[in-house]
């Protein structure tokens, strides 16, 4: 009696590409997850789903690109909040966060490239 054989070991092979709709879906919610959590969200969802779709891949290097550039505009707000001009920084970055993001993330669903405007390419 021969013993079937093994299955294979955890994370072994290349990972599984994406249907179309589970990409659109995954960078939807990236783009919301940036809105909510910062760049971390766009951070997991890159180093998660680089490699399983293009769309996906895009989407969350953009993403990242975009969070990175307002965590510096956040800095440095925050340190120009001493001479009372990084109150306005800070309340510009948070408006385009809430604004591009949204944008974003409406157009992932819908399955339409976007790109962040002034976003510096960090990620490529």
């Amino acid at each position: 009696m021969a013993t079937p054989p093994p299955p294979p070991a955890y994370g072994a092979g290349a990972p599984q590409p994406l249907t179309p709709s589970d990409e659109k879906l995954w960078a939807t919610l990236i783009q919301v997850g940036g809105l909510l959590f910062g760049f971390l969200a766009p951070l997991i969802g890159y180093l998660i789903l680089k490699d399983r779709g293009p769309f996906v891949r895009a989407y969350s290097a953009t993403a990242l690109n975009f969070q990175l550039t307002l965590l510096i505009a956040y800095i440095v707000g925050g340190i120009l909040t001493l001479v009372l001009v990084g109150f306005i920084i800070l309340a510009l970055a948070g408006i385009l966060n809430i604004v591009f993001s949204i944008i974003a993330a409406v157009k992932a669903n819908q399955g339409e490239w976007y790109t962040y405007p002034l976003t510096i390419p960090f990620v490529k």
